[in-house]
């Protein structure tokens, strides 16, 4: 498998703190890849730094061998990267529909003069738009949804539309930034099957944080573990999950 997304040397400082130190990594094309660590570990400030929120203080990334190192995050979304997060970014007050129909909106070609004469290319792919936002809806079982306000949506609904937006950008990476968090059990595992079915039916690698460990060991291919800014394992779930350095981590032990 070629890399999609490579890390090399990254670090990150916030004042005198460390957020993340030395971070070298590929993520191959075609995974669902998982990074996790306990609170405060750095996996947020990761996202940050690959999706052009932060500059890194150290260190580049690479996204399909062209250097994004710094640049602005709507550079990186139109190169092929979205993303979610831990804090739902969703416009309350607009429909479901036109919540997709914003980041579908990304990739339009029509300009200004064209919508403000409403030519028929103009026309043409706002009907496109809506009707590849409803198709994603529909993938993520909202279509039913669609015209409904997006703020009376239930937590794990909105969880779900924050995906939809991410894929409604057609990216070739998408970063998903603990996506189970809030979800009961039903709704975790209606994720987990959702998530495996955006990898294999819109061929996206998945990136994700993610504290709900029967997602991360149930559906990662391969797993990054950090602690204090710093990788302490990485390798395939079985390894990872047997690794002492891990289990000190999160249960405050060494593993047997």
């Amino acid at each position: 498998m070629s890399v999609l997304l490579s890390i090399q040397g990254m670090s990150h400082y916030f004042g005198g703190l460390k957020a993340v130190s030395n971070f070298n990594f590929d993520v191959p094309e075609g995974v669902i890849y998982g990074l996790i660590g306990p609170n405060g570990s750095g996996k947020t400030t990761a996202f940050n730094l690959i999706t052009g929120i932060y500059r890194p203080t150290e260190g580049r990334v690479f996204f399909q061998d062209r250097e994004i190192t710094g640049h602005k995050p709507f550079r990186i979304v139109h190169q092929g990267i979205a993303r979610t997060f831990q804090n739902l970014r969703i416009f309350g007050n607009m429909t479901v529909l036109d919540n997709v129909r914003v980041a579908r909106h990304f990739r339009v070609r029509s300009g200004l003069v064209s919508s403000l004469l409403r030519l028929p290319s103009f026309v043409r792919e706002e009907r496109e738009v809506r009707d590849e936002a409803m198709r994603l809806l529909d993938i993520m079982h909202l279509g039913g949804r669609a015209e409904e306000q997006a703020k009376n949506l239930p937590y794990g609904e909105l969880r779900r539309l924050e995906i939809v937006r991410a894929l409604a950008t057609k990216p070739k990476l998408i970063l998903l930034d603990e996506p189970a968090a809030g979800m009961n059990p039903k709704e975790v595992a209606d994720l987990m099957e959702l998530i495996k079915r955006v990898r294999d039916d819109f061929k996206v690698t998945v990136f994700l944080i993610e504290h709900h460990m029967k997602v991360v060991m149930g559906i990662c291919e391969r797993i990054k573990v950090i602690d204090f800014g710093e990788t302490i394992a990485e390798g395939i779930p079985a390894e990872v999950g047997r690794d002492p350095k891990v289990l000190e981590a999160y249960l405050g032990r060494r593993g047997a």
